[in-house]
């Protein structure tokens, strides 16, 4: 029996496409395999967004190429390849197939034997919009292996934002129908997922590419939120723009009982002028007053954000504004990146690039005060009782997480369970007792 292993690499979106390749290559009689060794297909599924994703995916793909068993093919596809194509195929050699999005799913039919010339089927010149996307999007995923899942709402971005490369390779943005999504979400639901994660790169926006004005992410959650909260408890939605978070959204978001009360917000930085520089909406003020209407109607609420350090024309006035709300606003999450210098993008010929040794130095300053702020307000938690979805079980020992907590990128909560009768999936109680780092612990209720 022929067998593939796929190793993922990115974002979460990343993730949901692999899903769908694997399903694709199972559907096609192909095994998976945990066991890079055992494996005849090995996919490696990269990332492109900044220069250390490159530098990782090219890492992985090399170290793979070492291990893989003899007469394996080495498959790479995802944001590298759709990004560099023909480039990415000459610098890897080791490779057998280099294919973007339009071929990700047909890989078995594109497949050479070893040794047999390279295949290249994507280029930036012939394919600037990838035509295979959408279709990827809509391919049926395999059964869930967690209580959790990821759904991709749409693909591709239409923002121009002056650091971000993304709309080049992934395209202007692509929504699916509405339908199309709920008939996902139930099927995830059927296997056992009690939380779906929504994404795409601007999930604020979905809708506003189709032809019907109807479609709009108020209206999606409302459908979602029609499975029932027996079978569907959580909603989480992550990636939202600042500028979209009002009027009916905002009321969506607040009062559809699925969904949990955690806003993923794309602020990158606070600095109104740099903020313009960037090609971005807002301000720090205006964010702060977005962030203070939320806590207003919701104490419960947490928030996450991610913020660019080091962007051509910060000034010091600019870092000290960041600091300053990431001290006084306490966001109960965030990501700090050093500015990556992206070819194709306006911010790569801007000419007051700062050095690194700077972007290095208010990177560490800004990380420093959000760990404070964490362990503040991870203290707040103890002798709170919390809602939380059991995701492991170890021994009596349950791991899970609060809506505080998105998975992957936040703390977790640990739970003695005396009990023994919590499953994994079940939303228990548990009270909080003490704070492990960024992780809370607590007893069953």
């Amino acid at each position: 029996m022929t067998k593939f292993h796929l190793t993922t690499l990115g974002c979460p979106k990343n993730s949901v496409d692999s899903d769908k390749i694997s399903n694709s290559l199972m559907t096609q009689g192909v095994d998976e395999s945990t066991d890079v060794e055992d494996a005849d297909i090995v996919v490696v599924n990269t990332c492109a967004f900044i220069e250390s994703a490159r530098t990782e995916s090219i890492d992985t793909v090399l170290a793979l190429a070492e291990i893989k068993k003899s007469g394996a093919q080495l498959v790479v596809t995802g944001c590298m390849a759709q990004r560099y194509g023909d480039e990415l195929a000459e610098a890897l050699p080791e490779a057998d197939l280099v294919v973007g999005f339009d071929g990700a799913s047909k890989i078995l039919q594109n497949l050479k034997s070893p040794n047999q010339e390279l295949i290249q089927l994507t280029s930036k010149k012939s394919n600037p919009r990838p035509k295979g996307v959408k279709d990827l999007l809509d391919l049926p995923r395999p059964a869930p292996s967690e209580p959790w899942a990821y759904i991709k709402l749409a693909e591709g971005c239409n923002r121009s934002c002056a650091f971000c490369a993304i709309p080049t390779f992934r395209g202007k943005q692509q929504s699916r129908t509405i339908d199309s999504i709920v008939r996902e979400a139930r099927e995830l639901v059927a296997g056992g997922v009690k939380e779906l994660v929504l994404i795409s790169q601007d999930i604020a926006w979905y809708g506003k590419d189709l032809d019907d004005k109807e479609v709009t992410l108020s209206k999606l959650i409302k459908e979602l939120d029609q499975i029932g909260n027996e079978e569907l408890p959580w909603l989480r939605i992550l990636y939202l723009y600042p500028s979209e978070i009002k009027g009916e959204l905002l009321d969506t978001l607040l009062n559809t009982k699925s969904v949990v009360p955690y806003f993923d917000l794309s602020l990158q930085h606070a600095s109104k002028p740099l903020l313009k520089h960037m090609s971005r909406w807002g301000s720090g003020e205006q964010f702060a007053e977005l962030i203070s209407t939320i806590r207003a109607s919701n104490p419960q609420a947490s928030f996450r954000s991610s913020f660019i350090t080091g962007f051509p024309g910060e000034t010091e006035e600019d870092h000290k504004e960041l600091l300053d709300f990431i001290q006084t606003t306490k966001l109960d999450w965030a990501g700090f990146f050093p500015y990556s210098k992206e070819e194709g993008t306006r911010a790569f010929k801007y000419e007051d690039q700062i050095p690194d040794e700077i972007i290095k130095e208010r990177n560490q300053q800004l990380i420093d005060a959000q760990q404070t702020v964490n362990e503040e307000l991870r203290q707040r938690h103890i002798g709170q009782t919390l809602d939380v979805l059991v995701t492991e079980i170890e021994d009596n020992e349950l791991i899970g997480r609060s809506h505080h907590e998105s998975p992957e990128v936040d703390g977790v909560v640990i739970i003695d369970d005396d009990s023994g009768q919590a499953k994994i999936g079940q939303v228990i109680k548990v009270e909080i007792d003490s704070v492990i780092g960024v992780d809370l612990v607590g007893h069953t209720i």
